[in-house]
């Protein structure tokens, strides 16, 4: 007669391990989500920017060339912050503040003497949100032949 081997303890039940596995997965996958929301955010809020940054540019760029064709009448162009735009200016103003809420728009004229050329600085600021800080488009131009 052979001898009986002892039979192992049939190892004891794990319960509520599966159900423990898939609350960490759904707290690892809910962390996730909130940085890729926040990502989300994020690049929403610089793509806005840049629309903002665009438009100025283009409203730079259609001003000096309004300005091109009207060269001898540079210094009615100019504007101080928050100042009432000319008459000459009022149309591109007007159109500018609408495409750019809450634009501060400064040009200034300084009148070329000699064979010097006439500068032009155009600055157009805004702020996209209240809590966020303000952006600058500057650009500076040269006309030669102003006077």
């Amino acid at each position: 007669m052979r001898p009986r081997l002892a039979r192992p303890a049939p190892p004891r039940a794990q319960r509520g391990i599966a159900l423990l596995e898939a609350l960490l997965a759904a707290v690892i996958l809910a962390i996730g989500l909130l940085g890729t929301i926040g990502l989300q955010a994020r690049s929403y809020a610089a793509l806005s920017d840049a629309g903002m940054r665009a438009e100025a540019a283009i409203a730079a760029n259609k001003l000096l060339g309004i300005m091109n064709t009207d060269i001898s009448h540079l210094e009615d162009y100019a504007l101080e912050a928050d100042g009432e735009p000319s008459a000459r200016l009022a149309q591109w103003h007007e159109e500018t503040v609408r495409l750019i809420p809450g634009a501060r728009i400064t040009i200034a004229v300084t009148p070329g003497e000699d064979a010097t050329p006439a500068a032009v600085d155009i600055a157009i600021r805004w702020q996209r949100k209240a809590d966020t800080p303000g952006n600058t488009h500057r650009i500076t131009s040269y006309f030669a032949g102003s006077r």
